[in-house]
């Protein structure tokens, strides 16, 4: 019997001629295989809902056309974007700016790194075949994944940010993604971070771009966590309206490495963030926390890998969604324990708020057991704002609004107390109740 295959969609077709067109004029070096990575997608295509990892967000569908990799902004255009952009501006950190995916010189603090931290522009880093490329895709599953793989096809800009062993690093680097333009575009960006043996570390990222466009951002961290460092990372998307944002961290934890990890969502009309996690050193933690705020015709997918490797891990997963209007939230986790990884100890739990009668959330927890001396669960709650405390605080004064907004704040701040970093903590808050406000 003759194989059955999917006809190619424009957009599938699309993105094969503009690799073939773009393809020469992008860095490369053997830890790049851009290749490879675009033999495998176009093997695969743009995931659908056939595809179990997809089954809630069909990229073979919300996704058109194929958008052009966007050029690198002239420095007027680069300045007049960055003038707008919100997302932590007031937090104090050391800031590298990307417009339009292309990382701005002239617009980040290349001089004033701290101590102990060395930023190498990705360009730069291949052009002289810098041995640090090799970790690269640091985690094996996502050599798997589509969204990755079509990242290393067209990836353009990025940097490589390395912490000294031993370094505690109080001030963070902020990498800040703009986008701008009138027509829509696509980047490919790509940030490797290794944490040296016993460092701390603090990485903020913030994606913001034009409403009404309907632009393709496919953003990637790679992190190497040495034996007892720590990586805080918190990440805040306030993605045009029109946009379809992927994105991906994966992490690789060393012997009692710590992995800090929050995400808060409120632009885009398609956003899929990705977490792959690999516990590979014994006695290693992950703490990985999630908020998504959506409005009308949005849907937001949390994708969580945790995969177990050694001794002891533990990891605590916690995302929360709030649905207002037709939006829809996706969390999909899945927790494996190899048989190696004796008492792992793993929690996770999406919990949804359903302000509508129209929004909808799809919760796909799992968990993949090979041992036997674990401490494993998941759960998943979804429902509307507790009719009685609405009702406690509404009898004291508060106007309905209020009384739910009230509630709305607490129910996502459970996600967000796990970021350690004051002033970060506050930017999220504050966005938060900029979302409520405007919600009226």
């Amino acid at each position: 019997m003759a194989d059955i295959k999917n006809l190619r969609t424009s957009a599938e077709t699309g993105l094969s001629k503009l690799f073939e067109t773009t393809r020469q004029s992008l860095a490369t070096h053997e830890q790049i295989a851009r290749e490879e990575a675009f033999k495998f997608f176009e093997a695969t295509g743009l995931p659908s809902r056939r595809v179990e990892a997809f089954k809630y967000t069909d990229l073979r569908a919300a996704i058109v056309e194929a958008a052009p990799p966007a050029e690198a902004p002239s420095a007027d255009a680069a300045k007049a974007a960055i003038s707008s952009a919100k997302g932590l501006a007031n937090v104090e950190a050391v800031r590298l700016t990307f417009v339009n995916g292309h990382l701005v010189a002239g617009l980040s603090d290349l001089g004033r790194v701290p101590a102990g931290v060395t930023v190498t522009p990705l360009n730069e880093a291949l052009a002289k075949g810098d041995v640090r490329l090799g970790q690269l895709a640091p985690v094996e599953q996502t050599r798997e994944n589509p969204i990755y793989q079509l990242n290393t096809a067209f990836l353009a800009d990025g940097a490589l940010i390395s912490v000294e062993a031993g370094a505690r690093v109080e001030t963070p680097v902020h990498l800040r993604f703009v986008g701008t333009g009138e027509t829509a575009f696509s980047t490919a960006t790509r940030v490797l971070v290794t944490v040296g043996e016993g460092a701390e570390f603090s990485l903020f990222e913030t994606h913001e771009g034009p409403n009404g466009i309907a632009y393709q951002p496919n953003d990637v961290v790679d992190a190497v966590i040495a034996d007892k460092a720590t990586l805080r990372h918190t990440r805040l998307n306030r993605e045009g309206d029109k946009a379809v944002a992927l994105s991906t961290i994966a992490a690789r934890l060393g012997a009692e490495a710590h992995i800090e990890s929050v995400n808060l969502v409120f632009g885009g009309a398609l956003s899929r963030h990705q977490i792959y996690l690999h516990f590979a050193g014994e006695n290693a933690t992950a703490t990985v926390n999630g908020a998504a705020m959506l409005g009308d015709g949005q849907l937001a997918d949390s994708t969580l890998l945790a995969d177990h490797a050694a001794v002891g891990g533990v990891s605590r997963e916690q995302f929360k969604t709030v649905i207002d209007g037709d939006a829809t939230g996706v969390f999909q986790g899945k927790i494996i324990v190899r048989q190696i990884a004796q008492q792992t100890d793993g929690k996770m739990k999406s919990d949804c708020l359903l302000l509508t009668d129209e929004g909808q959330m799809m919760n796909k927890p799992e968990l993949e057991i090979f041992a036997d001396d674990v401490a494993c669960g998941h759960g998943a709650t979804c429902g509307a704002p507790d009719e009685e405390l609405l009702f406690y605080l509404m009898a004291r004064g508060l106007p309905k609004p209020v009384a739910e907004s009230l509630l709305v704040q607490a129910f996502i701040g459970e996600a967000l107390e796990s970021v350690t970093h004051d002033g970060a903590r506050n930017a999220l808050i504050g966005e938060v109740e900029g979302w409520l406000k405007a919600r009226g």
